[in-house]
């Protein structure tokens, strides 16, 4: 079993505290900016940034579909940390001044499996997560510049 880490980033127009402050809004901006890959999206707790608690299926793929209860934190002013409660998903989103806007970096961990299968998950399942990060990124552009 080895860890697997899947990453995306986009250099963003809006400042960093906008779109920090959109990626910390999970009643508003952060359900607008889902892709198809999510369904049953909740909030359970808070809804803006630390404390909060929401709960989200993601389809990676049409069989593998992982039931998502995630806890935030915000160990800074640059960083948003999304915990899943039922695996070892841990997702990290920072977000940096850059060139008059800001870069949004998003980062996923998680325990992969052994053996072969471990083989296939370490080398498909990154990019496919980078598909649907980028698309969430593209969203978000979106949807703080309008």
């Amino acid at each position: 079993m080895g860890q697997v880490t899947a990453t995306a980033e986009k250099t963003l127009t809006a400042s960093p505290e906008r779109a920090l402050g959109a990626l910390a809004d999970y009643t508003g901006v952060r359900s607008r900016i889902l892709t198809g890959h999510y369904s049953e999206y909740e909030v359970r707790e808070g809804g803006q940034g630390e404390g909060t608690v929401v709960r989200w299926k993601l389809a990676a793929t049409e069989k593998r579909v992982r039931d998502c209860l995630v806890a935030v934190s915000t160990p800074d002013k640059h960083t948003l940390v999304e915990r899943d409660e039922n695996s070892s998903m841990v997702t990290t989103w920072t977000v940096s001044p850059a060139d008059g806007g800001s870069r949004v970096q998003v980062t996923t961990t998680w325990n992969g499996a052994g053996g072969v299968g471990g083989f296939f998950e370490r080398t498909f399942a990154p990019k496919g997560l980078r598909r649907i990060y980028d698309e969430q990124l593209a969203k978000l552009e979106a949807e703080i510049t309008a």
